[in-house]
């Protein structure tokens, strides 16, 4: 298993110590240090210790904490961006592991944050930081992260691995919009690419949605995707192909489809089938009512390309499920099924579609 946080001789505390007392814990723990990761076990440390640790810095790595026996300790949330237990009645924080699962569990999350620990990092400080801003700061938040991710060495050499494709040509309209008296029917419509964002359909969309934000005669949206997913996530062959990130930035926030989506997101129901990835989950959290078939799979992969979620992710499935699971959701690469989605509270309903 790996190593958690450095313990003093008695074997207590001295992570907390560091982080609560050492003006340089803030390189120390952070990508640039020796620490990009810290894992703690709950059972090598008080309680008292822990809370008179306080949050981590703003500038801090990621932080782990690990439950062994289930106790799930009150009050030290704060502490941590993800906390996992072996015990099976927690709160929204915890992330519930078979106990005979959680050394494999910690290593997995250690591995992969080590692998992009600028993206893993920025990932669970735009989380700590984005839950005291408004829904609209938490998205330029998200987007400044996310610019900044896209000129990184983390995200070239992810795009060095996958070079993009070049595709065919495509329909004109990408998304298919039908009213009928107060409902607006919005699908998505590039069914060969699994229904994959790109620039042109984030476009199209964001112009159906305005309709709707300013017509309140338009009763209920209801936003589907044609062919085998709702939406696969960014168009991958995309990603990294603008070449003024500022300019990326301010187009990010002005043709936002989720802050559209959470302008009218009562009058919002969403129909999740297939892979709903990165941008397939992010903008569908935003709205009112989700429901999803079955044999859905929903995840946030970016971290693993050197990013963190762009379409809002950072907003929208953290206020439906909290920072913590949020954070694992990223760091882990994970693939929730549909029951652990509606469990979690991250969707709404199951329901079989044909």
């Amino acid at each position: 298993m790996t190593p958690t946080a450095g313990q003093r001789e008695d074997g207590k505390d001295q992570a907390l110590v560091s982080l609560a007392a050492d003006p340089a814990a803030s390189e120390i723990f952070s990508p640039v240090g020796e620490r990009p990761v810290t894992i703690l076990d709950l059972d090598d440390v008080t309680v008292g210790a822990l809370r008179a640790a306080g949050a981590p810095s703003p500038r801090s790595g990621v932080m782990i904490g690990i439950d062994r026996r289930g106790a799930v300790p009150d009050g030290v949330a704060g502490l941590f961006d993800v906390l996992l237990t072996t015990g099976q009645a927690c709160g929204r924080e915890w992330v519930c592991v078979a106990p005979d699962a959680l050394d494999v569990e910690v290593d997995r999350l250690n591995e992969r944050a080590a692998a992009t620990p600028f993206a893993a990092s920025v990932f669970a400080q735009v989380l700590r930081m984005g839950a005291s801003l408004s829904f609209d700061e938490g998205l330029i938040l998200e987007s400044f992260a996310y610019s900044t991710l896209l000129a990184g060495g983390e995200f070239r050499a992810w795009r060095a691995a996958n070079p993009a494709r070049l595709r065919g040509d495509e329909a004109e309209r990408l998304i298919i919009v039908e009213r009928e008296r107060a409902l607006l029917r919005i699908s998505l419509n590039r069914p060969a690419a699994h229904n994959g964002l790109n620039a042109r359909m984030r476009d199209q969309l964001a112009e159906a949605l305005r309709v709707a934000v300013a017509d309140p005669m338009i009763g209920r949206i209801l936003l589907k995707g044609e062919g085998p997913s709702f939406c696969s996530g960014g168009d991958l062959d995309e990603f990294g192909s603008a070449t003024d990130q500022a300019l990326a930035h301010a187009v990010r926030i002005a043709r936002s489809v989720a802050s559209l989506v959470h302008r009218c997101t009562d009058r919002v129901s969403v129909r999740l089938h297939g892979a709903c990835l990165g941008a397939g989950i992010e903008i569908p959290a935003a709205a009112g009512s989700i429901t999803v078939h079955r044999e859905t799979r929903i995840g946030l992969p970016e971290v693993g390309m050197g990013l963190i979620p762009g379409a809002g992710g950072t907003v929208t499935v953290r206020r439906r499920i909290g920072r913590h699971r949020t954070c694992y959701l990223g760091l882990s690469g994970r693939r929730l099924t549909a029951g652990e989605a509606l469990a979690w509270g991250l969707v709404d309903g199951l329901e079989d579609m044909a």
